[in-house]
């Protein structure tokens, strides 16, 4: 996979050929000059507008002054199954490794899931293609893909040429936790504490998953009565009440080091125990749920960078890595307002959105509600995406933050906008979304087309 930086620069086609249109000229990007003209001269063309300050996507500069001293990027997807989303993230993490110094690729995958995955591409343990079919199963199938495939191993390749400049790969989410993560906990006590490893065997009997077939853990969780499912998640707190109550087993800073990975771990498996103590057969226990998972991905991931120090890439889908919520009757409040919240500046959001062309999603109209390939046509003429296909035919990136005056106007407006998850078609699909109020920048796709799903 190339980089951005290492990538032929061609010259970034507009959807009309150029006129006097000066401050398109620079990039290329251009709008129709008939349908400029037909506008009164006190409404400029908002696509005209947005082309004064767009970007190709393969321009390093206009990523880097986006980026700028983040420590946190989030990077959206308006599918969760389409390759250019997975491609052009794969493409802006090599590019900030190898150009401003990043170290970490963060997914919305679970916790133990990132473990496996970071001891591939730190020290090639394991065979990645095996830990992505047994780890990415449920609503995680859709990240076993060629693309993650391409990124795991490039990140590997990448550390075995600069064992100076690791990078390092996590999971933020809490939809599972492996027993992998229960070792990880359960062998610290027994090197700093073994006289009570049997109380935390104990808390753990029954959420600990007994083989590694993911999705029927996952499954057979959802179905457990919320009664059992409550002490479950009442025991995996206790259980890292008393990891914490215990404090490092030494002097010095590797065994605090050891110590606070060995709290995380137990606190991720806690946060597994919590999400699923919420009432799923209730809207308001879906929207709790919802809340707190996208808290919990934030919390997380904050955790890890003030921790590590690392300047982090965060891949999820844009009703995650935004601010604006856009659906608050199910998710109240989104995992990119609680980042800025506890991050300001130091996080900035990119959310993501196409023009048309096809994703992986269930079918939610069939029986079964099998995996297929969907392919759209554009949204309609007054959605965000219609003004965002006439700035140009060629993928590019907008600031949000130094568009024009008018271009900020137009990006303010709440507009139709697709989000499509991991379902389709679904409530929500197209929401009213203000691409200013939700996102730093945006990356936009002309076309898409399916992600390579290794199923």
């Amino acid at each position: 996979m190339h980089t951005l930086r290492t990538r032929r620069r061609r010259p970034f086609r507009p959807l009309r050929p150029l006129t006097a249109l000066l401050a398109a000229a620079c990039l290329g990007l251009a709008v129709p000059v008939a349908q400029a003209a037909e506008r009164p001269a006190s409404t400029p063309d908002p696509a005209r507008e947005l082309a004064a300050t767009a970007g190709p996507l393969t321009d390093t500069r206009t990523l880097e002054r986006i980026v700028g001293s983040a420590k946190v990027v989030g990077i959206g997807e308006a599918t969760h199954s389409s390759a250019e989303f997975f491609t052009a993230k794969h493409r802006i993490f090599e590019d900030l490794v190898e150009r401003r110094g990043f170290t970490t690729f963060a997914l919305e995958a679970n916790w133990s899931t990132g473990l496996l995955v970071d001891g591939y591409v730190r020290s090639g343990k394991g065979d990645i293609e095996k830990i992505m079919r047994d780890e990415f199963q449920n609503s995680y199938a859709f990240w076993n893909t060629g693309e993650y495939l391409d990124l795991f191993r490039w990140m590997r390749q990448h550390n075995l040429r600069h064992p100076g400049h690791q990078v390092r790969f996590m999971g933020n989410d809490l939809g599972y936790a492996g027993p992998n993560l229960f070792d990880e906990v359960t062998d610290y006590v027994t090197r700093t504490r073994p006289a009570l490893l049997p109380r935390f065997r104990e808390l753990y009997r029954a959420s600990r998953p007994a083989g590694d077939d993911v999705d029927a853990w996952m499954n057979a969780y959802m179905n457990m009565p919320i009664t059992e499912r409550r002490a479950m998640g009442a025991d995996v707190r206790r259980a890292l009440a008393l990891l914490e109550e215990q404090g490092p087993a030494g002097p010095g800073r590797a065994a605090r080091e050891a110590h606070t990975w060995a709290v995380q771990h137990a606190r991720a498996i806690a946060q597994v125990g919590t999400e699923y103590t919420y009432d799923f057969g209730s809207d308001q226990g879906i929207a709790g749920a919802m809340l707190y998972r996208d808290r919990i991905m934030a919390e997380n991931t904050v955790w890890w960078q003030r921790h590590t120090g690392d300047r982090m890439v965060l891949s999820a889908h844009d009703g995650h890595v935004g601010y604006e919520t856009p659906n608050p009757a199910q998710y109240p409040r989104i995992q990119g307002a609680f980042l800025r919240d506890a991050l300001g500046r130091d996080y900035v959001s990119i959310g993501a959105a196409f023009g048309q062309g096809s994703f992986t999603a269930h079918d939610m109209e069939a029986p079964g509600e099998p995996l297929r390939v969907f392919t759209l046509g554009p949204l309609g003429p007054d959605s965000n995406e219609a003004v965002l296909d006439r700035v140009s035919t060629r993928p590019f990136l907008l600031d949000t933050r130094t568009a024009t005056p008018a271009a900020r106007a137009w990006l303010a407006g709440a507009r139709p906008t697709r989000s499509i998850g991991t379902a389709y078609p679904w409530p929500g699909d197209v929401t009213d979304q203000s691409l200013s109020r939700s996102y730093d920048a945006v990356v936009y796709f002309p076309r898409i087309s399916a992600a390579r799903l290794r199923h």
